[in-house]
């Protein structure tokens, strides 16, 4: 549960280094989440591939938002 936890946040937008976010952005990052899994779910993929693309989403969120922050400096 903590790995769904960790990409809700990150995913609805708060930033990792700075702690930037709402509670809207997290909410909203655990809606994409849970249908993105149930989504998965539905479709009958296996689970360790369910948590490879759970990982995957989990990466390109921090990516960007690394990516993001560098931008800026």
């Amino acid at each position: 549960y903590e790995t769904d936890a960790i990409s809700s946040v990150v995913v609805g937008g708060t930033s990792l280094t700075g702690g930037k976010g709402s509670v809207a952005g997290a909410i909203v990052g655990a809606l994409l989440v849970s249908c993105l899994m149930n989504a998965m779910s539905l479709l009958n993929m296996d689970s360790y591939v369910q948590s490879i693309v759970k990982g995957l989403v989990l990466i390109l969120a921090v990516w960007f938002d690394t990516y993001s922050h560098a931008k800026e400096k």
